[in-house]
């Protein structure tokens, strides 16, 4: 490659990471500016990140969102991971045509929107009595379609010959599973658990409907709370969206490089 085609290819990567990079620095140095330099359009970081963090604390309840958030997110991520990874693993150990129909008809369902079934969802938890309940919250997305055929796709390149091995020297078959299969694809289930987790932590919708108590406020909810009324602190609500961006920040930056392999679906 010639030396103007290489300075023209980093070129438009810089130019590309900048545009990419950009929201984030805005969302920092908008978070350390009054909010009046923030409608101005100030693009330079300022002095006043404690001072709206402070009024941020003194308006909603931020610790009680962080715990709800975290809880939530960190359960549904636990229980997903279990009963898609043994469902994937399932469907392609256990293969034959009834479960290949049944697979078709879960990946049918990624074509419908949630807000096609929220109602549905809701006036049958209504009925059972489960609103405000944990479990309400988390059976619609316990488990997904999506993780189920990533760990079915995963469990194809597990090899056969281990596990007709590990039946005749008589080990069970959940024996196989959590002691050969679930260290084998730590890729998949680091790819799994970032997507989980930030689908868990940023859900907005959902909890907005099933949870009907400030008790059970989210971090998602208080920063849509932030944006109530006649006017609107930016920089208040700028410390709010930053603070609820570092969970997932840091769980994705933990886990890329799983993340890249499980996507890929390369298995070590």
């Amino acid at each position: 490659m010639s030396k103007g085609k290489k300075t023209l290819m980093y070129g438009f990567l810089i130019l590309t990471s900048a545009v990419s990079i950009f929201p984030l620095y805005y969302m920092f140095a908008s978070a350390t500016n009054k909010s009046v330099d923030v409608v101005r359009g100030r693009l330079l970081p300022g002095t006043e990140l404690f001072n709206n963090f402070k009024a941020l604390c003194a308006n909603q309840n931020l610790g009680r969102a962080m715990w709800n958030s975290f809880r939530n997110a960190v359960i549904l991520t636990l229980i997903a991971m279990l009963v898609c990874s043994i469902a994937g693993y399932g469907f392609e150990i256990y293969h034959d045509k009834g479960k290949d129909a049944v697979m078709n008809v879960l990946l049918l369902a990624m074509m419908l929107p949630f807000v096609a079934i929220m109602i549905p969802l809701f006036k049958m938890f209504s009925q059972m009595k489960m609103v405000n309940s944990w479990a309400a919250f988390m059976l619609p997305t316990i488990s997904t379609p999506f993780l189920i055929m990533m760990f079915r796709q995963a469990a194809r390149s597990f090899p056969h010959d281990i596990i007709e091995a590990a039946r005749i020297d008589g080990l069970t078959e959940l024996g196989i599973f959590f002691r050969m299969f679930v260290p084998t694809m730590k890729s998949t289930y680091g790819a799994a658990v970032t997507v989980t987790f930030m689908n868990a932590w940023n859900n907005y919708l959902w909890p907005k409907v099933i949870f009907q108590t400030e008790e059970s406020t989210t971090m998602p909810m208080l920063v849509a709370n932030l944006m109530g009324g006649y006017t609107v602190d930016y920089g208040m609500l700028m410390v709010g969206v930053l603070i609820c961006t570092l969970p997932t920040a840091i769980i994705f930056f933990c886990l890329q490089k799983s993340f890249t392999e499980g996507i890929t679906g390369s298995v070590k």
